[in-house]
Order: structure tokens, then C-alpha cells, then sequence
């Protein structure tokens, strides 16, 4: 091999077991976006399934059907980029719950031939203008809404929201546009079965935020928020770590199949260490497709290097920061052009 992810999906577990102590007495929606955070979406999502995860988040249509395949009838997968009517009816047919963050969706829904009800969250923006519902517009929704509902074309599942996670007052704020949008909902007879506001972050320290449901993807896979606190402090462990074997030493150096073609940014040159059989060593010169790092006695071909990860000397959130990015870019560039390998003590 010239380089392999190795997936711990024991760790993955212990993780998972540590979000829904954190998040109790809310349900953790397993946020699976970008291939599970590039470490394999259906593993993943059969290991949640063993580990009772019931809820998951799957951004986007295509991602909540490859889900479903993986997950089974019984489970839960809410989406919520939505492009219009064929998404809608694609979601529907999958059993999804749909993410409604523009009202004019719920003009499409009202459009389509439907052989069951559509599990519908609506979505409140709360200030952070990713989507949703602009508050002076929700009152309209939810008319709109209560008419799909007596029409037998919708069931109102939830009320739902992002916060910024940029500090506490903004936090604060957002969470009472999302209350009072709630309020607004029961009033209009359309009480939701679940509603969800916060993420990892808030999640984990702000129990006021956690409603039924905590949204939860980066801290499940042990990655921890750039510029926050730690791994340790969470009680999170990272789950992965990518390998790669030498294939070639030389008077200048070591070098690695792997560069920035890969996703190894070429900025990270000289400025973080690998552990190799000798040690740490740091990493010299990054290129397309190779990286060159410091020569120790006896190195060979085939040797074996820890890059980055949970049995390496950096986290891909430690490398993200040396390239003032977010924590799991460099896993999620690298990974799904590499071997992905996967570690259980489960048969």
C-alpha cells in the first residue's frame, strides 16, 4: 500500500456512547454529511445502527437515500438541502423527514402526487441567514403549512434552526426567535412532534439548547472544534489516522506517496511532524505527489509513517489550524482518494 485511512470504529463507538451521555435526555442525530466526515458512510451508519443511533442527519437527498439503504426501514434521516419538487418527491419516497427552509417548497409540495404524507421541519431562521424562514415570513409558512396538514400532504415533524455558535449573546438571541417561532406554530394548531437547535458545540455545553434532538456530526468522529477545547476535555477521541508506507530514499530524503494533489496542503511544508519507525520527523517538502520528509538510519522502502490521526503526532484539527481552516477539511480532501481500512473487535 502507499496509503491507507484507518477507520476505528471501536473509537467510533465510544464516541458515539460519549455524545449521548452529553447530550441525554435529547436524542443524538448522527450528522453523516461529506461521506460521514470522509470516513465511509456505510460503515458508519451500520456501526451507529449497532450502537442505537436512531436519528441521522444526511444533508442532502442523495445522501439520505444511500442511508436508508444502510440504516434500514426503522431508522430516522432528516435532510435539508432540498432543490425543489424532485427532491421532494425523491425524499418523500425514501421516508426521509424534510428540512423546509424556503417557503417555496412548500408550493412544490403542494403540486405533487403523494402516495404518503411528508414528514416536514420547518426551519426558522434565527439570524444566521444559512436558510430559513425569515420570521416576518412565518407566520405565512405556517398557514401554508396548516393547509398541507388538513389536506392529509404533510405531517409537521419538527421546528428546527442553526445558531452561529459565535458567542453566548448571539446564541441567546437566536434561540428566542426560535422559541417564539414554536410558540407561533402551537398557536397555529400545528404543534411539532420534535424540535432542534443546537449542534457539537452547543450541544455538549448549553443543556437550555438541546430540545429533542442535538444535532451532532464532528465531535461523533473525535474531531475537535478549531480554536476550542480539546479532545480530552470533551472525553472524544479521534477515530482515524492516515498511513502511508515510504516509497523511495534518497540523499534528499524520505519520500512519501502523498502530497498535495492528495489534499496535503503544500503550506503544511516545514511546519508539523510524522511519526515514523525512528520517531518524529518532520515533514520537508510537499509536492503533487510526493512528500519528503527527514531521513533517519536504516529507512527503506515500505517503512510505515503515521501522517496524521489518532495514532499520529497531529490531529487533522491541528493541521487545519497551522492552515487557518476549518478542523476536518484536510481529513475529508485526503480520504476518499485513499484506501479507507476499518478496525473493529466486532465480528
Amino acid at each position: 500500500m502507499s496509503a491507507q485511512y484507518r477507520v476505528d470504529l471501536d473509537a467510533f463507538a465510544r464516541n458515539l456512547h460519549r455524545v449521548r451521555a452529553a447530550v441525554a435526555p435529547a436524542a443524538h442525530m448522527l450528522v453523516v454529511k461529506d461521506d460521514a466526515y470522509a470516513h465511509g458512510l456505510d460503515a458508519i451508519v451500520r456501526r451507529a445502527r449497532i450502537e442505537g443511533v436512531e436519528w441521522f442527519g444526511a444533508f442532502d437527498v442523495a445522501t439520505g437515500e444511500a442511508v436508508r439503504a444502510a440504516a434500514g426501514p426503522e431508522a430516522r434521516i432528516f435532510v435539508w438541502l432540498i432543490g425543489g419538487a424532485d427532491d421532494l418527491a425523491a425524499g418523500i419516497a425514501a421516508d426521509l423527514d424534510l428540512g423546509i427552509g424556503d417557503a417555496a417548497l412548500l408550493d412544490d409540495l403542494a403540486g405533487l402526487t403523494l402516495a404518503r404524507p411528508a414528514r416536514v421541519h420547518l426551519k426558522i431562521d434565527t439570524g444566521l441567514h444559512r436558510n430559513g424562514i425569515r420570521p416576518e415570513q412565518w407566520d405565512d409558512a405556517l398557514a401554508r403549512t396548516r393547509s398541507l396538514v388538513d389536506d392529509g400532504r404533510a405531517l409537521l415533524e419538527g421546528i428546527w434552526s442553526h445558531i452561529s455558535e459565535a458567542s453566548d449573546a448571539d446564541d441567546d438571541d437566536a434561540r428566542s426567535v426560535f422559541l417564539a417561532a414554536r410558540e407561533a406554530a402551537r398557536a397555529a394548531g400545528l404543534p411539532p412532534r420534535f424540535s432542534h437547535l443546537a449542534a457539537s458545540a452547543a450541544g455538549f455545553a448549553r443543556g437550555e439548547f438541546r430540545e429533542d434532538i442535538v444535532r451532532v456530526g464532528a465531535y461523533s468522529y473525535g474531531i475537535r472544534p478549531s480554536g476550542g477545547p480539546g479532545e480530552e476535555e470533551l472525553g472524544i477521541e479521534p477515530i482515524a489516522t492516515l498511513h502511508a508506507t515510504v516509497a523511495a530514499v534518497d540523499p534528499a530524503g524520505v519520500h512519501l506517496r502523498l502530497g498535495s494533489l492528495h489534499g496535503l496542503p503544500s503550506s503544511l511544508a516545514g511546519r508539523f511532524d510524522v511519526l515514523t519507525p525512528a520517531g518524529p520527523r518532520r515533514v520537508e517538502v510537499i509536492e503533487p505527489t510526493v512528500a519528503t520528509i527527514a531521513p533517519w538510519d536504516d529507512a527503506q522502502p515500505g517503512d510505515e509513517v503515521a501522517v496524521f490521526g489518532r495514532d499520529a503526532l497531529q490531529s487533522a484539527t491541528d493541521l487545519a489550524e497551522l492552515v487557518d481552516t476549518i478542523g476536518e477539511e484536510v481529513a475529508l480532501r485526503v480520504s476518499p482518494v485513499i484506501e479507507r481500512v476499518y478496525i473493529s473487535s466486532r465480528s
